[in-house]
C-alpha cells in the first residue's frame, strides 16, 4: 500500500457530501416533508371498521350480475 493512499469515495458520495455542506438544513427539511406526508397517526378502530365493511370484489369486474 502506498504511503499517501486515500480511501475511495464514489462520485455519488462526493455529490451528497457537497450537497450537505452547501445546504446544512437539508436533512431537517427532508424530515419535515416526510412528517407532512407519511408520519400520520393511525386510527386502529377506523381501520378495523373499514375492513369489516369491505365488499368482496367479483371475479370478473366488468361482468354484470344477471
Amino acid at each position: 500500500m502506498p504511503l499517501f493512499w486515500k480511501p475511495y469515495k464514489s462520485e455519488v458520495t462526493q455529490f451528497i457530501d457537497e450537497l450537505r455542506s452547501k445546504n446544512p438544513q437539508l436533512e431537517a427539511s427532508q424530515r419535515e416533508g416526510r412528517a407532512l406526508l407519511w408520519d400520520k397517526q393511525v386510527d386502529r378502530q377506523a381501520q378495523a371498521d373499514f375492513r369489516v365493511a369491505r365488499v368482496p370484489q367479483q371475479p370478473y369486474v366488468y361482468q354484470t350480475k344477471g
